[in-house]
């Protein structure tokens, strides 16, 4: 009896929705391709419900998690709902959030929203404990303080939403992240500055020059250097490229499992700069890349036609790191600067299908 190909196992890293838009584009590659799917997921989160409970709980912070979680989530009625439970957010003042999601759509900052702030600075006079929290954030640091290991209790929150996939955070305490960025104050635009957290990072002004981990070396998930180790594909992106991206780089471990493994390596490049990397071009995200994890070669780069304006630096940048520059419309129909799932999987079947 003849065996049929064995499964794909895919790691992707990230955090926030550009993660997430990767692994909704991984679940449907489901047709044509079978799967088995890893999230490699930054834990440098320090704003909003996400930044309140690292602080107060001396947890992992959970959003970014959570998020990824509820991209794998299986499409049955009872395990989307589920899904929906874990992104729902509790309101302030009665005014109910539905909208799950916790960052502006083309920003992608990597951390909870302005608006989440907001609500969170607005109740802490009214004593109201739960306003701002989503429930998958308390939900995820029950089980990490129940069971004492944040693989299993990841383990377990995706058996509730029925995950098509896994769920590991990038190391097993939270990280800091601090950046040198020049030209934060208008009046001194030649002066650099450290500005520190991942929030403050994200939405600063300037530009930054040099991005690291605070600890400079922390413990790295041992289940995600098993996966990176087992895996045919390792996807970097789309994502906030200093606070998402690059941070997994930064782990001395994990960087050295991703040199050292056999996979092939993709990298989907954004459609848009956001405010950590104005002035950024698109080649020069492919650069950093470089910069941060020297002799790193990469296989193929998917970028959008329509977004990434002139083509030919691309390919030179892409080529530079040992890539084909693979262009396909991957973006939401419209004009909004936002990957869609569906067509970004339409686009990573070929990609990845050459592996077979």
């Amino acid at each position: 009896m003849t065996e049929g190909p064995r499964r794909l196992k895919v790691v992707a890293f990230g955090g926030g929705h550009g993660l997430s838009a990767s692994l909704r584009a991984l679940r449907h590659t489901a047709p044509a391709l079978d799967l088995d799917i890893t999230a490699v997921v930054t834990v440098g989160d320090d704003g909003g419900s996400s930044g309140r409970l690292r602080a107060e709980r001396d947890s992992l912070p959970p959003g970014d998690l959570r998020q990824a979680l509820a991209a794998l989530a299986d499409d049955d009625p009872f395990h989307q709902r589920t899904a929906d439970l874990l992104q729902y957010r509790f309101a302030v003042s009665g005014h109910l959030d539905r909208g799950g999601d916790d960052r502006s759509g083309a920003a992608k900052v990597g951390t909870e929203d302005a608006t989440a702030d907001r609500r969170i600075t607005g109740v802490a006079d009214r004593r109201d404990p739960l306003a701002g929290h989503a429930v998958g954030n308390l939900l995820l640091v029950g089980l990490m303080e129940l069971l004492g290991d944040p693989v299993a209790a990841l383990q377990h929150a995706g058996r509730l939403v029925g995950a098509r996939g896994r769920v590991l955070p990038m190391a097993l305490e939270p990280v800091g992240i601090e950046a040198d960025v020049r030209g934060v104050d208008p009046q001194r635009p030649g002066d650099t500055v450290t500005v520190r957290g991942q929030h403050a990072v994200a939405v600063t002004p300037g530009h930054i020059e040099a991005v690291r981990l605070m600890p400079p070396s922390p413990p790295a998930c041992p289940s995600a250097l098993t996966a990176v180790a087992e895996a045919d594909w390792l996807i970097f992106g789309p994502g906030s490229w200093y606070t998402s991206v690059l941070p997994h780089l930064l782990v001395p471990q994990l960087a050295e499992a991703i040199m050292k493994s056999q996979a092939r390596r993709l990298v989907t490049l954004n459609l848009a700069t956001d405010i950590e990397t104005l002035g950024l071009s698109v080649a020069d995200h492919l650069a950093a890349l470089h910069w941060y994890l020297p002799g790193l070669h990469v296989d193929a780069v998917l970028a959008d036609a329509r977004w990434v304006g002139e083509p030919e630096p691309v390919h030179q940048a892409a080529q530079a790191l040992g890539a084909r520059l693979v262009l396909a419309p991957v973006a939401v129909a419209g004009g909004s600067p936002r990957h869609d799932p569906e067509s970004l999987g339409v686009a990573l079947v070929p990609v990845l299908g050459a592996a077979r």
